[in-house]
């Protein structure tokens, strides 16, 4: 058993208790929530160390949860893995636009499951392991302190916003294909959906204000960050 805790936010029972028994077999420690607003309140209680989110729920559905703990500075970096419908495409795009790190579209393998766990909790301490700063421009990555800074204020990124930021800067002025990008800062192993990457890409954008201009795309590659 690890020290690590994942919340199960789920109010379909059956499909509830698969995904218990998948992770308390894999070690996690679990625990599950059928209602978003009482999930909300379990999460400010105690900050799991991921929660695997359903999107339609009662009380307060997944979309609004997201929303919700990304604005919070106490839960804004807790990584958020969406469980969604193949018909939901569209929920499944906002959620990333919101801060979601994954999604893992129903029926699901319980085996990919935990790898998708794992992977994202792996990520997210390796990110936090590193001692070092990148910088290009008014861009200042502090990676010890996981703090974006623009022109000396400080900028709110997810965690993989942060990862995605680490390795552009990291790797400034060298072009990064999207599969490149989806196997070193999600984990993927080919280019399951590049609109994960350019959804993530489009938010820092959003947030690097006159900086925005230095991520470029290469079209019908990837991107790349202008040193």
């Amino acid at each position: 058993m690890t020290d690590e805790l994942i919340l199960v936010v789920e109010d379909e029972s059956e499909i509830a208790q698969i995904l218990e028994h998948s992770l308390a077999k894999a070690g996690f420690e679990v625990e599950v929530e059928a209602r978003g607003d009482r999930a909300l309140d379990r999460i400010r209680r105690r900050p799991p160390s991921l929660v695997l989110l359903d999107l339609l729920l009662p009380g307060l559905d997944g979309l609004e949860l997201t929303r919700i703990l990304k604005r919070d500075e106490r839960t804004a970096n807790v990584p958020i893995l969406m469980l969604t419908g193949k018909s939901e495409e569209g929920d499944r795009i906002a959620g990333l636009e919101l801060g979601a790190d994954d999604y893992l579209a129903k029926p699901f393998s319980p085996r990919e499951l935990v790898l998708r766990v794992r992977a994202i909790l792996r990520r997210l301490r390796s990110s936090r392991s590193v001692d070092s700063t990148y910088e290009a421009g008014d861009l200042r990555l502090d990676v010890p302190g996981h703090r974006l800074l623009v022109a000396e204020q400080e900028v709110s990124l997810t965690a993989t916003e942060f990862r995605l930021m680490k390795v552009l800067l990291g790797r400034r002025g060298q072009v990064q294909t999207r599969a490149r990008l989806l196997s070193d800062v999600w984990g993927y192993a080919e280019d399951v959906d590049s609109r994960t990457v350019d959804t993530h890409i489009r938010r820092l954008r959003r947030k690097l204000g006159g900086e925005a201009e230095r991520i470029q795309t290469v079209v019908g590659v990837g991107y790349l960050l202008r040193a």
